[in-house]
């Protein structure tokens, strides 16, 4: 056996040279001891920069799909009241008894004049008695298109049994010119028989230029349940009515059964290249459709790319000249191995302030003032990546106030409503002691706390009366509807409490879903009392602002049934600190 290790040993001395040179050995130690950890630090800062940045831009893509899906709901909403309106005027002059009835044609084609004459998007309208014999108006080339008259009649065979009819998508040729239209059909009936069919061919033109300016090289279209193809921003690329099935993105949306907005990344075959695509979906439920909305990933997360980039390259520069002035200084050392192990020890752990301090007028001075410039370097570095870090925070919180200030803007009542909710959220929650990070996502949270808004009706969001009981149904959505289209995007789902909740009482008298006590998040009990607080002291159009005290009073006659106490007394406690003060508010009226 020793015979054995005297061997090994006798090999390992050949194999190894007697004397490892100080200079690499050094030099080993200034790039682990330094590069190293400069590399992980940057790595992770990079890590959470590209995860912002990507949340940003997801943010983006749903902001723009949902804003098209409502307002293509909206728009054809409009038209079906426009054609409800008709049909009163037809019950109100009697003309709905026998629309062929020559006694009424004078009055009928005023009507069908006006009613064509009055916009954009009709154009074409036929009313028709059960016979089929009635009176028309609008494009005449538009009413004699052979495949119109197809849809119109199928539009009179649902009208016959009773239901509304809404055709797909298609192009229609008027003035020398291609714009793709679509059918809808209404029944006539008097006490449910019925006496005929009013049908219109409504213009989509409006909804196709709403698409072209979707922002940042984003492309935006509309498909069917059957995934076919109902509008495009460019009809030279695809035809109306090309099965777009094949499509991932679309093939989610005839696979899914949720009514919720998805972003994901998917493949798609572009001039026989295989691209990777970052996809949106949202549907417009009231007509079947969803609006898709995708973006090459490279020219989305661009601005990742780039940051990877630049960081790599400062990188690079940074481990060049680690090595130069780690192979110069090497070269000139003879500094104890302990006095540079403990500084380098305290710099691995990134704390890159520590410096040599050694008085020499030697190699070891020489040693002490270049290690000291090279950490003063990396401590600039770092700084330079923490303040990167930082502007590239501020810009996701830029974009989130500008969603929030978007929102609000859509009422003048509620100006500043979200940001000032934002700001007495963050007082609340560091009044009662709450941890950093959680006082942060309160802070977003109470920020995107109204982005359901986005989905309520202007006419309802606007209503300078009180609101009736089925339109405070309506309104009372918007917590699920903000949290519907926050959920996507996996940076902000740990927000979605406060979102959705914020409405919910300690009671379990609130909505959306009558939580109550400790079911209800500490998230959404501090952003509650922030919005009440707002919205007591802000004006609205059913009330007057009031001043703090007063509304101080209102809050805490409720504390326990509606709001939790603790929240309550860091509140008061604020006030009386005079760390939360009232924000002027400027309304338009």
């Amino acid at each position: 056996m020793n015979r054995v290790l005297e061997q090994l040993n006798h090999l390992l001395g050949r194999l190894l040279p007697r004397r490892i040179p100080l200079l690499y050995l050094i030099l080993t130690v200034l790039l682990l001891l330094s590069v190293v950890p400069l590399l992980v630090f940057g790595l992770k800062v990079s890590s959470r920069n590209r995860q912002e940045l990507q949340t940003n831009q997801q943010v983006l893509q749903s902001t723009v799909t949902s804003a098209i899906a409502e307002e293509i709901r909206l728009y054809v909403q409009g038209i079906d009241g426009q054609v409800e309106s008709l049909i009163r005027m037809l019950e109100i002059t009697g003309a709905i008894g026998d629309v062929a009835d020559p006694n009424y044609a004078g009055a009928l084609d005023r009507s069908i004049r006006s009613f064509v004459g009055g916009g954009d998007n009709v154009r074409f309208l036929t009313i028709v008695n059960a016979e089929q014999r009635g009176r028309q108006g609008g494009v005449p080339e538009v009413g004699q298109d052979d495949f119109i008259r197809q849809q119109l009649s199928k539009g009179f065979q649902a009208a016959h049994l009773g239901n509304a009819f809404h055709s797909g998508s298609f192009l229609v040729h008027s003035g020398g010119r291609s714009e793709p239209v679509m059918v809808m059909a209404r029944p006539l009936t008097v006490r449910n028989d019925f006496r005929g069919m009013v049908a219109i061919v409504v213009s989509l033109e409006f909804l196709r230029e709403q698409l072209k300016k979707s922002p940042g090289g984003l492309v935006t279209y509309v498909v069917n349940r059957e995934g076919r193809l109902i509008l495009y921003p460019d009809e030279k690329s695809y035809t109306v009515g090309q099965d777009m099935s094949g499509i991932e993105i679309v093939q989610s949306f005839l696979t899914g059964t949720e009514q919720a907005i998805v972003t994901t990344t998917f493949d798609l075959e572009q001039n026989n290249e295989v691209v990777t695509m970052l996809g949106t979906q949202a549907p417009v439920p009231t007509l079947n459709w969803a609006v898709i909305a995708q973006k090459p990933l490279d020219e989305a997360y661009a601005a990742v790319y780039e940051m990877d980039r630049y960081a790599f390259m400062l990188g690079f520069i940074a481990i060049v000249l680690s090595l130069a002035i780690g192979y110069y200084s090497a070269r000139r050392l003879t500094t104890p191995i302990q006095m540079l192990a403990e500084s380098t020890r305290v710099i691995a752990k990134g704390d890159f302030s520590r410096r040599v301090h050694l008085s020499s007028r030697t190699e070891i001075g020489e040693l002490a003032d270049t290690f000291n410039l090279m950490t003063a370097d990396l401590e600039r570095y770092v700084e330079r990546l923490k303040q990167a870090a930082q502007e590239n925070h501020e810009l996701f919180l830029g974009s989130i106030r500008t969603l929030a200030a978007a929102i609000d803007e859509k009422d003048p009542y509620t100006r500043g409503h979200s940001d000032r909710v934002a700001r007495y959220s963050v007082i609340l929650a560091e009044a009662m002691g709450l941890p950093e990070d959680d006082v942060y996502k309160i802070r977003i949270s109470a920020l995107l706390h109204d982005v359901g808004k986005i989905g309520i009706d202007d006419r309802i969001l606007k209503k300078p009366t009180g609101l009736t009981a089925e339109e405070f149904e309506v309104m009372k959505q918007h917590p699920v509807k903000g949290a519907n289209i926050i959920r996507p995007v996996g940076k902000l789902r740990e927000m979605i409490p406060g979102i959705e909740l914020h409405h919910e009482s300690m009671n379990g008298r609130g909505y959306p879903y009558g939580l109550k006590g400790e079911e209800i998040p500490m998230m959404a009990r501090v952003i509650m009392v922030a919005d009440t607080l707002d919205a007591m002291t802000t004006h609205r159009p059913y009330q007057s602002a009031m001043d703090m005290e007063l509304a101080l009073e209102k809050i805490t006659a409720i504390q326990g049934t509606k709001f939790d106490p603790a929240v309550v007394q860091a509140l008061i406690k604020s006030v009386e600190a005079r760390r939360l003060k009232l924000t002027p508010q400027m309304v338009e009226v």
